[in-house]
């Protein structure tokens, strides 16, 4: 997203629990928009740990869930990273 890498959820996780985390993902989301047009800080503060709860379970926050030792670039620029060449070729 605007040239930053971003991780993907975790391969490993069976469809009906990564469709449930999407879906409480999702909900969280939503959850955020509304506390937003409401102007209710608390309500925001608990639906974005809902979100963050969800990104942990998907494996797209927290620890790395591969196994090769390759580092993780999530939120990095893709120009400064060894995938830069990659990214490029994808315009």
């Amino acid at each position: 997203m605007r040239g930053r890498l971003w991780r993907k959820s975790n391969p490993a996780l069976d469809a009906a629990t990564r469709t449930a985390l999407v879906g409480d993902l999702m909900d969280a989301r939503r959850a955020v928009g509304a506390a937003l047009r409401a102007k209710d800080k608390t309500a925001e503060q608990t639906a974005r740990a809902a979100v963050d709860t969800a990104k942990h379970a998907l494996g797209e926050r927290g620890p790395v869930w591969w196994d090769d030792a390759a580092p993780d670039y999530t939120r990095h620029m893709a120009r400064n990273t060894p995938y830069a060449d990659w990214f490029a070729g994808l315009s």
